[in-house]
Formats: C-alpha cells, sequence, structure tokens
C-alpha cells in the first residue's frame, strides 16, 4: 500500500475537522503530497471522515492519474495541486467549511490583522473570487489570492490552507476560523483596530519559528 502513514494522518485530520467542529459530514478534503514521487493523497469524494478507510484514500499523480485506489478523488483535487505544482514550502492542504471563515468569505471580506495570530497564515488572509466547486477557475483563484500566504477564503465557500505537513496546515485553519470569529464578533459591537503593516511584518519574523508546529517523535 502507498503511503500508508500518509493515508492514517488524512483520515486522523479529517475526523479532527469534525470534532473540532471546524467542518461536517463531508465538507472539505485534505491532502499530502510526496514530492520525491510525485504522488499526492487525497481524501475521497462524498465519503463521512469517520467512515473513510486507508483503503479509500486515493493516490494519483498531480496529472490526474490514479496510482493507487478504486474510489473518486476529491472533487477539488486540481485546488490542491496547482499549490504543489507552483509552492515548495507546502506538501500538504486542508479545505474545510468552516462557519466564521466562510462568514468572512461569504461577506467577500479579506481577514484583517484584528488579531495578531492572522500571522500564522500571512498579514492578511485574503478572499478568493468565486468560481464553482471543482473547477481549474476556482484552483486558479485560490492559488492567485494565496500568494505569499498560508491560507485564502473561498468565496461563498470555505478556507483552504497549506504548510509542509498536516499538523502545520490544520494549526493554521484553526487560528484562522478562531481570528474570523474574533472579527465578526468585534464587528457586531463596534470597529476593530487593525494592527499594522510594520507590527505584522514583525510577527511573521517571530512565527517563523513559534508558527511553525513540529510534530511530536
Amino acid at each position: 500500500m502507498l503511503m500508508k502513514e500518509a493515508r492514517d494522518q488524512l483520515i486522523a485530520y479529517g475526523k479532527k475537522l469534525v470534532e473540532t467542529n471546524l467542518t461536517k459530514g463531508t465538507g472539505g478534503n485534505l491532502s499530502i503530497f510526496d514530492r520525491e514521487a510525485g504522488h499526492m493523497a487525497i481524501t475521497p469524494s462524498g465519503i463521512d471522515f469517520f467512515e473513510i478507510q486507508p483503503e479509500d484514500i486515493v493516490i494519483m499523480t498531480l496529472d490526474g492519474d490514479i496510482v493507487e485506489g478504486e474510489r473518486t478523488p476529491s472533487s477539488e483535487w486540481v485546488m490542491h495541486k496547482i499549490f504543489y505544482e507552483n509552492r515548495e514550502d507546502i506538501d500538504a492542504m486542508i479545505h474545510a467549511h468552516t462557519m466564521y471563515a466562510t462568514v468572512m468569505a461569504t461577506l467577500r471580506w479579506d481577514l484583517p490583522p484584528s488579531h495578531y495570530m492572522v500571522a500564522v497564515a500571512g498579514k492578511n488572509v485574503r478572499v478568493a473570487d468565486y468560481a464553482t466547486y471543482g473547477t481549474p477557475e476556482l484552483a486558479e483563484n485560490a492559488y492567485e489570492a494565496m500568494k505569499d500566504r498560508r491560507a485564502v477564503l473561498l468565496a461563498n465557500h470555505g478556507i483552504i490552507a497549506g504548510a509542509q505537513d498536516l499538523l502545520n496546515a490544520f494549526n493554521i485553519v484553526e487560528e484562522v476560523e478562531y481570528c474570523s470569529e474574533v472579527h465578526i464578533k468585534a464587528k457586531s459591537v463596534g470597529e476593530p483596530v487593525i494592527l499594522d503593516d510594520a507590527e505584522m511584518t514583525h510577527m511573521l519574523e517571530r512565527f517563523e519559528t513559534y508558527g511553525q508546529r513540529k510534530a511530536k517523535d
């Protein structure tokens, strides 16, 4: 079985998305890229995260050829592959329909640095232009809006984040969702004070170590 460890991680983090209320049912998808082999392991389309088995994970090339697996890969596989093709700093991605980040995306609001933890993703988190799910247009829009960032809000859809591994990708999704909730609740009672560019540059420098979590041995 190819990419056995990656399969187990995708299943574990898919369940964690649901357990931490970051998504529901089959809302979202996860992938890991083996850069040396050129293989992407991605969750299958339309299967509940708690029902996915290791053999259900699809192993495919970035050209779309299925190397191992009988299931249909996530309909968003093109949105994952465009990052693996163009971002050497990203080897794992998580897309989810989180509540508050999706509210921001439906309002077409970028997430500004009203909380310093936005720095896990960048100086802010942009909203990508809307496109139908599963299309090359959505992939292109997401890629463009996520340049120099590690997360992007998908208009009227959700969030996608990328990192060197699933642990850090999950951390980014979790923190962006928290910052989105803080921002929306602050907007409901007043106007949030936004941290300036100099402070966010400083935060990015500090987060070069703080913002990168390491897996436990």
